[in-house]
């Protein structure tokens, strides 16, 4: 399984919103300008969140883009399904896949089946928060006196 680049740049979008999160909404532009990534691009990204209800629009002069929830409430597996889609190792385990005639004497499926359980763990267990907190961490220990 690998994250595609829409991916890592949905979960750079969502942390950026997370940093910048004031009240006032976020331009497009700026968070382009901030993580080095296309307009164009985010702009096809923050769609698919829109409609994820992962993030409001604003419209207007003054508009922009902010969270729908505060950033405890989003898990990193969530904003990733959201772009990414399923995130199951292998077609056999997934919510969506087909079922699979061999599972009951496949040692394989048993190693998928796990796999697909610890990666929603890591997932699901980290939130924006903890996103936002290791940033600040990273921040904090680049200042130098």
């Amino acid at each position: 399984m690998s994250i595609s680049t829409k991916g890592k740049n949905a979960i750079k979008l969502m942390l950026d919103l997370a940093t910048y999160n004031n009240g006032e909404p976020v331009r497009l532009k700026d968070i382009a300008r901030r993580q080095n990534i296309s307009e164009k691009y985010l702009e096809q990204i923050v769609a698919v969140l829109h409609k994820a209800a992962l993030v409001k629009s604003i419209r207007g002069a003054h508009g922009g883009y902010l969270l729908n929830y505060m950033p405890e409430k989003y898990t990193v597996g969530q904003i990733l399904k959201a772009v990414e889609g399923d995130m199951s190792p292998t077609d056999c385990v997934s919510e969506n896949g087909t079922m699979c005639a061999n599972k009951a004497t496949c040692a394989s499926f048993r190693l998928w089946e796990k796999l697909d359980v610890a990666m929603n763990y890591v997932l699901d267990g980290i939130t924006l928060a903890d996103m936002l907190e290791w940033q600040n961490e990273l921040r904090t220990d680049q200042y130098v006196i």
